[in-house]
């Protein structure tokens, strides 16, 4: 993959690890309970619970993208971008457009 796609990757690599540092500060943020019970009947303690359990797995899932992400940043100041990690092959071109933080080619994703 030649310096020129790396470079245009630069910026939307960029933007997109920013967004991700975004949205995983967001979810990490502590909420105030204030006066909320946890008694028998489903409350607004409860619904409360049950959506900070069901945002476990959104947040673990954009934990995996950013170290993808920070991943192909790397790749580019290794002059590297473009190339699976598991086989050295190119990762496409068609594959980068969609998905610029891809650090693998379709064979080995």
């Amino acid at each position: 993959m030649g310096t020129e796609r790396a470079h245009e990757a630069a910026a939307p690599l960029a933007a997109k690890r920013r967004q991700l540092e975004a949205q995983l500060a967001e979810m990490s943020a502590p909420e105030e309970l204030g006066n909320i019970s946890f008694g028998k009947r489903i409350g607004e303690g409860t619904s409360q619970a049950v959506d900070r359990l069901s945002a476990v797995p959104a947040h673990a899932k954009l934990q995996v993208m950013l170290a993808e992400v920070r991943r192909a940043e790397a790749k580019i100041a290794a002059e590297t971008y473009g190339q699976c990690d598991a086989c050295g092959a190119d990762i496409g071109t068609a594959r980068l457009e969609a998905r610029p933080w891809a650090t693998r080619c379709i064979r080995h994703a």
